[in-house]
C-alpha cells in the first residue's frame, strides 16, 4: 500500500492526521516504547559543527508510522534492549515485509557521507550497460584531495562495471562523478535524477547535492530513508553482485599506469554469515555512516546507522550487532513500516530548508506519476542545479576533509 500525503496539505496537523489514517499499522503497535537511545559510556570524538539541518516537519517525521516520530528509541515493548551503539540514529527493518523492527531517531536529519552512493546506484545501475567502455574526463577526477578514489586516470578507458566496482568497493568519488554523468548526461543532471528517485522511493528527507556524498551545504538524509534506498538497491541483481565482490582489478591504462587491486571496504561480507552487501561512509562532518543487509533463515533485514564513532566498535560491527538484535525479534514485531515506492509527500519545504546558503534547495516532492505543481517542480530543479554548481566550486576552493 502506498502512503499518500496530499500536496501542500492545509496544515501540518491535518497532514499528520492523514498519515496516521493512511499508514497500515499492525494492531500490536500500540505496545511500543520510547526511551533515550542506548549509548556506550565515555567521551565521544570531537567533531566539526554540523550544518544546520532542516526544520522538523511533522508530516515527514510520521512517514512509516507515528511511532517513528521521535528522536529517541522506538522498539516493541516485548523486545529486548537493543545493543549500545555510538550512532546518533539507526533503523533495523525487514526488507520483505517492510516492518521496522526498531529505530533510534529514524527521521532525524544527518549527513550521509558515502552511503549516499547507494542512492546513485539505485538511480543509475539499471540504465547503464555494464559492458560499455567510457573515457574519463578532467571533471570526473576533479575530487577533493585526500578523499577516497578508485584511482581513475584522466583519459583512461574503463567499463561501466569497473566503475561500479570502484564505487562500491573503494568508495571512489571519481567513479561517482562518472556514473552520475553517464546516467544523467551531466553530473549535475545526475544529481537531480537522484533526488527525483529519492522522492519516488518515499525518501523525503534525503537531498543529494553531490553524487559521491562529499559534504556540501544542504545535503542530508535519515536512517529511515537509507533503509528505503537500500531496499531499492537490493532489488537490482547487478547491485547484489557488485556489493558482494571482495576484490577486483583496476586495469592498466598504458605502460605508465599499471593496474592495481581494490578490496571491498564493507567487512560485513567477510564476517557476517548471510551478508547481502552494504556501504561504508565517513567524513569529518558526517562521522561514520553505514548501511548493511543480511539474510538468516529466509528472513532479510537491513540496518542503517548515521553519526557513529569508530570506537568501541567500527560501523559495520555496530551494524552487525543491530542485525543480530533484529533477527532475534519475532516476525510480527514492528514499530512502523517502510513505505512503498510511489508514496507522495505534501510539503517540500523541509528539504528545501536544508541549505545553509541560498540556492541549495531541493526539488519539490512529487509522486511517481508527476503529481504536484509544475512551476514549483521546475523552480526546485533550477535551484538544486544552481546549488550543486556553487557547492562544487566552493568545495574545490576550501577542502572539506572528506574521506570515504
Amino acid at each position: 500500500m502506498a502512503l499518500t500525503i496530499p500536496f501542500l496539505a492545509a496544515s501540518p496537523a491535518a497532514a499528520a492526521a492523514h498519515v496516521a489514517r493512511a499508514a497500515s499499522a499492525p494492531a500490536h503497535t500500540a505496545t511500543w516504547r520510547v526511551a533515550p537511545c542506548p549509548k556506550p559510556a565515555g567521551p565521544r570524538v570531537s567533531a566539526p559543527t554540523r550544518p544546520s539541518p532542516p526544520s522538523a516537519d511533522p508530516v515527514l517525521r510520521t512517514v512509516g508510522g507515528d511511532e517513528l516520530a521521535t528522536a529517541g528509541l522506538a522498539v516493541p515493548a516485548s523486545a529486548g534492549a537493543p545493543p549500545e551503539v555510538t550512532a546518533t540514529s539507526w533503523v533495523v527493518a525487514d526488507l520483505d515485509t517492510g516492518a521496522v523492527l526498531g529505530a533510534c531517531g529514524a527521521h532525524e536529519y544527518a549527513t550521509p557521507a558515502s552511503v549516499q552512493k547507494l542512492l546513485l546506484a539505485a538511480t543509475m545501475i539499471s540504465r547503464l550497460d555494464p559492458k560499455r567502455v567510457v573515457t574519463i574526463t578532467h571533471e570526473d577526477v576533479d575530487i577533493e584531495p585526500g578523499s577516497s578514489s578508485a584511482g581513475l586516470i584522466e583519459g583512461g578507458r574503463y567499463t561501466v562495471e569497473t566503475l561500479w566496482l570502484g564505487l562500491l568497493l573503494a568508495s571512489g568519488n571519481d567513479a561517482a562523478n562518472v556514473l552520475a554523468r553517464l546516467g544523467g548526461g551531466t553530473a549535475e543532471a545526475g544529481v537531480r535524477e537522484m533526488n527525483e528517485v529519492a522522492a519516488k522511493l518515499g525518501a523525503f528527507q534525503t537531498h543529494a547535492v553531490t553524487p559521491s556524498g562529499l559534504d556540501a551545504p544542504g545535503q542530508f538524509t535519515s536512517a529511515y530513508d537509507l533503509a528505503l534506498i537500500m531496499r531499492a538497491c537490493l532489488a537490482e541483481p547487478l547491485f547484489q553482485k557488485y556489493a558482494l565482490t571482495r576484490y577486483t582489478q583496476i586495469p592498466d591504462q598504458g605502460k605508465h599506469h599499471k593496474g592495481f587491486q581494490i578490496q571491498n571496504q564493507n567487512l560485513l561480507i567477510d564476517n557476517y554469515p548471510g551478508a547481502l552487501g552494504g556501504k561504508t561512509g565517513y567524513t569529518d562532518l558526517a562521522r561514520h555512516t553505514y548501511v548493511g543487509a543480511a539474510e538468516r533463515n529466509g528472513r532479510r533485514l537491513v540496518v542503517t546507522l548515521l553519526g557513529a564513532e569508530y570506537v568501541p566498535l567500527r560501523g559495520w560491527e555496530q551494524g552487525a550487532a543491530l542485525l543480530d538484535w533484529g533477527f532475534a525479534q519475532p516476525a510480527d514485531a514492528s514499530v512502523g513500516r517502510l513505505v512503498d515506492a510511489g508514496a507522495t509527500a505534501a510539503n517540500p519545504s523541509a528539504a528545501a530548508q536544508a541549505a545553509d546558503t541560498p540556492g541549495t534547495g531541493t526539488n519539490a516532492l512529487a509522486d511517481a506519476g508527476g503529481a504536484g505543481t509544475p512551476s514549483l517542480l521546475a523552480f526546485g530543479a533550477v535551484v538544486a542545479a544552481a546549488g550543486l554548481v556553487l557547492s562544487l566550486a566552493a568545495r574545490r576552493r576550501r577542502g572539506n576533509h572528506a574521506r570515504r
